[in-house]
This record gives C-alpha cells, structure tokens and sequence, in this order.
C-alpha cells in the first residue's frame, strides 16, 4: 500500500498581487509541517483570479516569473510538490494555468486551462495540450475549473495516462440569492459539486478540488475517493488546509483505462 498525502490551500482571496505570493510561500511551509507531499493552490490564486467586481493588476509577466521563482525557492526549501493556480502571459493574450514545481524547486511545467467558460472569454484565452506529472509515488493530472466540471474526457485523458489523483483548481464565489450550503453534495446546491463525485467515480480517481475561502462560497474543498464517496472536505467559508491521506492502491482507474477514445 503506497499512501501519499496531499493539502488542498483553501485561503480566502488576495488583498493584492505581493499578498497572494505571501499566502503561498506561507502556505507551503504549513503544508510541510504537516508531512504533505504535494499542495495544490486554487484557480489563478497567484495574482488572484480575475472578476468585474475585484482590482487585480494588469497581466505581468516579469511580475509572475518573478513570483514563480521566490514559490519555487519556498517548495525546495519545504521539500514538497506544488500545484500552484496562476495566469501565463503569452503571445495571443493570458492563459489561465497551473503550474507545477518538484519538491526540489524545480519547474515541472504547466498545465493551461484548455476549456474556459464563456463568462472568461473577454479576460483569457484557451489553452491547448494535456500532460500528466508526478511526485514520487504519485501520477497526477490538473482539470481547472470549468473543464472539470462539464467535460468528463479531461479528467478521463490524465487518468487513462496513469494519473491516480486529478487536481481540480477552481474559483467559485455565492451568488446574489444563492443556495448557501454546509454539507458536501447538498441536494439543494448547484451540481457542482456532484460533477466532482462523479469524476471520480466514472474514472476510478481520486478528486481533488480547491477552492477559495468565501462567505457562502457555493462549493469548498474537498477529496473524492475512487468509488464516488467523499473522503474529506473543508468546512465551508473556513480558511485553512485541508489534509488528505490517500491510498495510491484504490484508485485503480478502471473504469478510466476501460473507456474507448473517441
């Protein structure tokens, strides 16, 4: 039996670019004391992810390499993987990304978002490409967002390709009038979060989805085993790390390599 275990930074959002590096980096070395071996950060936490109703910086791209550097020093130092959400810069406009780093403080690569929702389409572009990583023991993929929630095949692809775990970094805040839930799956909140139950279950995966920390936010954190049941989640609105002890040998991803692609 090969157990790993992960936190999910559930933090409340920025005040500013400099303070999401600062949460990170703190993070990181809190995620470390508690023996993790990989932390994953939600969507665009590094400078903050974009919203009509939030001032975030212009798109940088000196400003986030120089941020991916001082995380990626912090990850060598604590010894453990990360998952960082953050925005690319490229050529053709702002990519919404992952990026990961080794436990060594080496850059693994990215993981851009490949499916945006159409809300995003005036701020970002789509990403292209897929790509599985791995920290030890572990094979993991990264859905973001949107993609995880509404198309099946990206979480099914990093399965497929060996991935026991998919990442699920997201942004998602109440709305006005919105069902505000306590209980994971809440039969009266948004689909959301049986989306992640099912994820898990239709690949035989394990799903871990990271949210940000927000008063009356309609989904938290939270990790779904292979058979569809919930592992453990974050109480909601709770800033904090949510720590997970996962058994590498359940997600055995059968349903996941069973499935013809199309």
């Amino acid at each position: 039996m090969a157990t790993v275990r992960i936190a999910l930074a559930n933090l409340p959002y920025p005040e500013n670019r400099d303070d999401s590096v600062d949460r990170v980096i703190a993070a990181i070395g809190d995620a470390s004391v508690t023996g993790a071996a990989i932390v994953c950060f939600p969507e665009c936490y590094v400078p903050g992810y974009r919203t009509a109703s939030r001032q975030v910086e212009e798109p940088d791209a000196a400003f986030l390499e120089r941020a991916w550097a001082a995380i990626a020093t912090a990850a060598g130092r604590s010894q453990i993987t990360v998952v960082l959400g953050t925005e690319r810069v490229v050529d053709r406009g702002v990519l919404i990304s992952a990026l990961v780093i080794h436990a060594d403080g080496t850059i693994a690569g990215f993981q851009d978002k490949r499916q945006i929702d159409p809300s995003e389409e005036t701020v970002y572009v789509i990403g292209d490409g897929n790509r599985v990583f791995r920290s030890g023991p572990l094979t993991f993929g990264i859905a973001i967002c949107h993609e995880g929630w509404r198309y099946p095949e990206t979480v099914r692809w990093a399965t497929k390709r060996g991935a026991q775990v998919v990442f699920h970094p997201h942004f998602h805040e109440a709305e006005p009038g919105g069902y505000r839930p306590h209980t994971f799956a809440d039969p009266a909140n948004t689909f959301h979060e049986k989306a992640a139950l099912c994820r898990a279950a239709e690949n035989t995966c394990f799903f871990a989805m990271v949210n940000y920390a927000s008063e009356g936010s309609p989904t938290t954190s939270a990790v779904v085993s292979p058979d569809g049941t919930v592992l453990v989640y974050q109480p909601y609105g709770k800033a904090g790390l949510l720590i997970a002890d996962i058994d590498l040998d359940e997600a055995t991803r059968l349903l996941a390599t069973r499935c013809k692609e199309y």
